[in-house]
């Protein structure tokens, strides 16, 4: 057996927070305390999962009663039907995600000036200089207080993980849910991280896990253990950043920034498959103004970006291009996206995930205007700035774009016009 080095711990405390089963628990928090009603769909077998009337969608998230029974995010939800004959589906809603994540990150907020989001329920805190000031006692206080607070005000629950770095807080914070508040520092590793299976461990999917089997190795405690040069002859670069993280090692800055600080985005399963290039667009514009709106708020520009797309056969594709200069204007984003999937897409194949992303993030950018096109991009610059301007004084629900309503036809309706609906383009709308 090797011996191990020591994580270096430096000074600052991590916490993970994560939402339990986010898109479940926000549904049904609006449910019980905004609409009145008085089954918790938490307290029963229920899941979030696209418009079976239309597709047969997947498991979006589940209920803990759901679990009981085997069902999978994931799986179809047909599947899980044949499970659970009495489970309760309940659609999706991005909209009341979209505000939901926004209300949980403030809190965060209140707490730290570095919070690094890590995707729409789940984030870091970094504290920094409070180990001279607090111990870690009362650290996972401050923890329980966050995790109390959320639930307490907001009505779901987290689970938060503690230690002194970003890889063993977040392990730390998947021990065991919801609800919990758990610690996991270097000198806690051998007793409650190497006894879990490799499966729990950051970064090892299905078929690393295999891999790993066939090498003889369960347990995190046997990967940290295993020889080093073996690890690396069978999973490569990928062996050695797993070890790492089994005898604690933290995570690359990059994988934990790119969200938050390297990139901005939106994704989103369509209630029903994407087949019409015209519905295909609507989404793009949908998911454009919810990146271009992020980007305003937080006073940064873009100067790449990308499509993603998931076929109906889990067949990911993704492209992406760089923009001629910097731009957090929605419609310079959405015209970028709708290039680039005339290029990634044959128009034929069922899509049923799309997301737009975008990446070199600049602070303090200036926009360079083309001599043609100086008088449009300061229009759309304004009436960007006036949109968000009605939406933070007045809701979500104050404007939306006239296109929006032309696309109640056919195949579309009660697909789109549900995805506007939850997104919140109630009210007057913006002629495009």
């Amino acid at each position: 057996m090797e011996n191990l080095p020591i994580p270096v711990v430096v000074g600052k405390y991590v916490f993970h927070i994560d939402v339990n089963s986010a898109f479940l628990s926000w549904t049904a928090a609006y449910r019980v305390n905004v609409l009145g009603e008085k089954e918790d769909i938490r307290q029963i077998p229920s899941i979030v999962g696209g418009d079976q009337e239309k597709r047969h969608g997947i498991v979006l998230a589940k209920s803990t009663p759901a679990k009981k029974y085997g069902i999978q995010t994931g799986e179809p939800i047909v599947a899980a039907q044949r499970k659970c004959p009495g489970l309760v589906v309940v659609p999706p809603d991005y909209g009341l995600y979209v505000t939901s994540s926004r209300a949980f990150m403030d809190i965060l907020r209140e707490y730290s000036d570095n919070v690094i989001q890590y995707s729409i329920d789940e984030a870091w805190i970094v504290f920094e200089g409070f180990e001279k000031l607090y111990g870690r006692g009362q650290m996972v206080n401050l923890a329980y207080e966050i995790k109390d607070r959320i639930r307490d005000e907001l009505g779901f629950t987290v689970n938060v993980g503690v230690s002194t770095n970003f890889l063993l807080s977040k392990m730390a914070g998947d021990f065991s849910k919801p609800d919990k508040v758990h610690t996991c520092f270097p000198e806690e590793m051998e007793r409650k991280m190497w006894p879990l299976p490799v499966s729990d461990l950051f970064l090892c999917g299905r078929s690393t896990v295999e891999k790993l089997h066939r090498l003889g190795i369960q347990t995190i405690g046997e990967l940290a253990h295993a020889d080093e040069g073996m690890i690396h002859a069978h999973l490569k670069k990928h062996g050695q950043t797993i070890q790492g993280f089994a005898k604690g090692g933290d995570l690359d800055p990059a994988m934990i920034s790119h969200e938050a600080n390297k990139g901005y985005g939106n994704s989103l399963t369509a209630p029903v498959d994407i087949v019409t290039e015209e519905y295909a667009r609507h989404l793009l514009l949908s998911l454009s103004e919810t990146v271009g709106a992020r980007l305003r708020a937080d006073k940064v520009m873009v100067s790449v970006v990308s499509v993603h797309l998931t076929t109906c056969e889990f067949k990911r594709m993704n492209r992406q291009m760089q923009l001629d200069s910097p731009t957090n204007i929605t419609e310079e984003i959405y015209g970028a996206a709708c290039l680039i999937l005339d290029k990634l897409w044959d128009k034929k194949t069922p899509i049923r995930q799309i997301g737009v992303h975008t990446s070199k993030v600049q602070e303090n950018a200036g926009h360079q205007y083309s001599i043609f096109d100086l008088e449009k991009s300061d229009k759309l610059e304004k009436l960007d700035k006036a949109v968000d301007q009605l939406r933070e004084k007045y809701g979500e629900d104050a404007i939306f774009r006239a296109s929006f309503l032309k696309s109640n036809v056919s195949h579309m309706s009660g697909g789109l016009n549900k995805e506007r609906r939850s997104g919140g383009y109630r009210g007057k709308f913006l002629q495009d």
